[in-house]
């Protein structure tokens, strides 16, 4: 992801809206849906390098976030934020 795209507001909130789309769709695999929601459990629960402190979990989160909305977007192509098949 581009130093630009990284900043952007409006390119997390679509992150955030489409990972939330694929982690609820019926159509996505369940072994994909833990794919990205265990690593992401796991990481906020087991003890980490700084304690106390979230900011790292949250950036960890953000960026399997996007690697899975990146990931699922090739997978699943009908899925994508803006297709009429997922309204």
């Amino acid at each position: 992801m581009k130093l630009k795209k990284l900043l952007s507001l409006k390119q997390w909130s679509t992150i955030f809206s489409s990972s939330w789309r694929y982690v609820i769709s019926p159509k996505v695999a369940i072994g994909d849906k833990l794919l990205f929601t265990i690593p992401v459990l796991l990481y906020w629960v087991l003890p980490d390098f700084m304690p106390f402190l979230p900011i790292d979990d949250i950036g960890v989160t953000m960026l399997l976030m996007g690697w899975f909305v990146s990931r699922m977007g090739r997978k699943y192509p009908a899925l994508q934020v803006g297709n009429e098949a997922i309204k």
